[in-house]
């Protein structure tokens, strides 16, 4: 595997099909020329993942997909998991011979490197205690000024419209003055599109966990290539005891 020859999959373990098409999109934007992204989602599962629910319910779809399409060798290179709340993550972590990272995972490292203190902006709040406990696991609560809701669902983020984003500009706006946060998590795949004009705006940096994932996924890859092992090989058959 070169850098040129990187091959990243995505996996987006609710069954929206257009939320996967945008999530390939920001991915495809964000990463290096010779990368190449493949973004796909369950057949079953919630259409959207919001809370702790709804992250159980998608593990099954989730589980079986990766089996399916990772039972072979070295036919991708990376897993990014697409869901802000990291469903299935730390499992497939500990089942998978290759580097699995999660959106979430990606976004608050990130705003942690580019900022002392840093902010979430997700969706509903039944998805803030979610968050909260991966911050935990992490290692980076304290690091976290607070985890804002939005109230935002997340399949209106598939086409944004103003009023939406203007709820998210007023957590943003918050979390400057009362969270004194350097830097913003955007907290869902969905919000992958408004990063940059976010940014621009507010003149912090706002992260989008899409592109940070594929970003660190390409440097994980870069610093394994002396690895003798080759990414994206294992010898059986998943079994998640689902």
């Amino acid at each position: 595997m070169t850098p040129a020859g990187r091959q990243i999959l995505i996996i987006n373990p609710n069954t929206t099909v257009a939320m996967t098409e945008k999530i390939g999109e920001a991915a495809r934007a964000a990463a290096d020329p010779g990368t190449r992204i493949t973004a796909i989602n369950p057949v079953y599962g919630p259409a959207a993942i919001q809370g702790a629910d709804d992250g159980a319910a998608a593990l099954p779809g989730l589980f079986s997909l990766v089996d399916e399409v990772l039972d072979g060798a070295g036919q991708y290179d990376a897993l990014i998991i697409a869901c802000f709340d990291d469903t299935g993550l730390w499992t497939l972590k500990e089942k998978l011979d290759m580097p699995v990272i999660g959106i979430g995972e990606a976004a608050y490292h990130t705003a942690a490197l580019l900022a002392s203190r840093f902010s979430v902006v997700t969706t509903l709040s039944v998805s803030v205690p979610v968050l909260e406990e991966n911050l935990d696991r992490n290692g980076l609560r304290t690091r976290c000024g607070r985890v804002r809701a939005s109230e935002v669902p997340v399949l209106e983020l598939e086409e944004a419209s103003p009023s939406a984003i203007d709820k998210i500009r007023v957590e943003i706006k918050a979390a400057l003055h009362e969270d004194e946060a350097g830097a913003i998590a955007l907290g869902c795949a969905g919000m992958a599109d408004l990063a940059h004009a976010l940014s621009a705006e507010f003149g912090i940096p706002v992260v989008d966990g899409v592109a940070a994932a594929v970003r660190l996924a390409e440097v994980a890859l870069d610093i394994a290539r002396r690895d003798v092992r080759e990414p994206g090989t294992r010898d059986t058959k998943l079994d998640f005891g689902t």
